[in-house]
């Protein structure tokens, strides 16, 4: 590397930045990695770990809640908001270290300041203490500037009274009562938190479901249980007006009806962060504020290659993980197998969990006929370990007939936990019959994914046939 130029340079340091970091320099690569904020992004600092820790907290409050159904006497006296939030920004802060002296022993170089595209291979970095400008350049540009909160035309979040999620991560009480304004990953995780905490939770979704990127049974079936949990949900519901009060929100809903609480949650997706970063300037090709890239991750500018939520598709981390990883291997000429879209599993972390890789059974009827599709649903209620954890929920199967599986469906309590066999079951184009015969430890809920291929193979065994 000469002064300011670099093998590859990285504008943004969350998942996808930092993975395509660490992967160049493990490969010999000069690396410039730049950032305004921490090392780490969305997900670390006002995502995927805080949100998770507070899932982990509402789970808690829960079992102590439930505790005699156990035969343990305990009592829940309420939810302390400080220790929660010190707990979890502590469960941050650690990542955060591991992290930053990760890249820094690696050899990368951090850009700390705002960064903005300034030629076809050139990032003007203003430095976050001093102001200063300065301009680096990398034989390969990497664009990996995250996304933000999204809104809805008219509807301010003003971080009081209406929050995005990074506003509810850095909350100081339990809200008496919550609308939801989105019935998504982000929406359903946040509501479920709050109704383990006691708050009165309302989600308003305008599409037909729940967590609608999911088969139709999936999102029945949390829909279901967010009922039980006396979280209201009203889907087909589109948002009309929004008047704030002294205490509280007033939501209009489509068809006149008038939701009040003392907050509301705007979940409605995230955008990505593009603007005003020089890219459509320097000719990057791009739709409706995204990155247009290819399986490779290659934009339509040599040597300009886009990973994470601002490329179209799904916006998860570990997607944006795996994009910098291939990016990296890319520049170094090593040629690594393109990503499958469908491949990359889901998981919504709520009570209960509801996780998914590759197609949903609408999806694969629509691609390979109504006929040559075959399902398979074992119920949890035939295995030991979901018992004895009293969750609800079943493993769904989807497969071509006489063919492979392309899409494992789960719903329940920690199913987050079995998409890792899941996504090799589906990766590996296996068929029912090559997963029947391993043996899955019992009692684990691992027992389910293997009772489910073992139906689908046609022999059931705890489950009627």
């Amino acid at each position: 590397m000469t002064d300011g130029e670099f093998d590859v340079l990285i504008l943004g340091a969350g998942s996808g930045g930092y993975a395509c970091a660490l992967r160049a320099a493990q490969l010999g690569l000069s690396v410039g990695l730049v950032e305004k904020g921490n090392l780490g992004g969305t997900c670390l600092h006002v995502g995927c770990i805080p949100t998770k820790a507070l899932l982990h907290a509402a789970e808690i409050a829960d079992q102590t809640r439930e505790s005699a159904r156990f035969g343990v006497n305990a009592a829940l006296e309420g939810v302390d908001m400080a220790g929660v939030n010190a707990y979890k920004d502590k469960v941050v802060e650690r990542l955060f270290k591991g992290l930053t002296g990760l890249v820094k022993g690696r050899g990368v170089t951090i850009l700390q300041g705002e960064g903005r595209m300034t030629g076809p291979h050139e990032v003007t970095v203003t430095a976050t203490e001093s102001g200063e400008a300065t301009a680096y350049s990398g034989k390969s540009l990497v664009l990996a500037s995250g996304s933000f909160s999204r809104s809805l035309p008219g509807l301010d979040i003003d971080g009081h009274r209406v929050l995005s999620s990074e506003h509810a991560l850095r909350l100081d009480r339990v809200p008496r009562s919550v609308v939801v304004l989105g019935g998504g990953v982000i929406g359903c995780e946040f509501a479920s938190v709050w109704a383990s905490f006691g708050s009165e939770v309302t989600i308003v979704e305008a599409l037909p479901r729940l967590v609608p990127v999911e088969d139709e049974a999936s999102s029945k079936a949390l829909e279901r249980a967010f009922r039980k949990r006396r979280i209201q949900v009203r889907t087909g519901t589109p948002f009309q007006s929004l008047k704030v009060t002294d205490d509280g929100v007033a939501v209009t809903v489509e068809g006149g009806d008038v939701l009040e609480a003392e907050l509301l949650l705007v979940a409605v997706g995230r955008g990505p962060t593009t603007d005003a970063l020089g890219y459509a300037e320097q000719g990057v090709a791009m739709e409706r504020g995204f990155v247009l890239a290819d399986e490779r991750c290659r934009t339509n500018l040599d040597g300009v290659y886009a990973v994470g939520d601002i490329v179209p598709g799904l916006q998860l981390a570990h997607r944006g993980f795996q994009q910098g990883i291939l990016v990296a291997e890319e520049i170094a000429g090593l040629s690594p197998a393109p990503i499958d879209e469908a491949g990359i599993p889901r998981v919504t972390y709520s009570h209960p969990e509801v996780a998914s890789v590759g197609l949903d059974e609408a999806t694969a009827r629509a691609r390979y006929g109504a006929d040559a599709v075959e399902t398979v649903t074992y119920d949890l209620a035939g295995n030991g370990k979901s018992q004895i954890l009293m969750t609800q929920g079943f493993v769904k199967l989807v497969r071509r007939s006489e063919g492979p599986v392309v899409g494992v469906h789960m719903v329940g309590d920690r199913v987050g936990e079995l998409i890792g066999e899941a996504q090799l079951i589906y990766n590996w184009e296996a068929y029912a019959e090559d997963v029947a015969p391993f043996v899955h430890a019992h009692p684990t809920q691992n027992e389910a994914l293997g009772e489910a291929h073992l139906a689908l193979a046609g022999k059931p065994l705890h489950a009627h046939s």
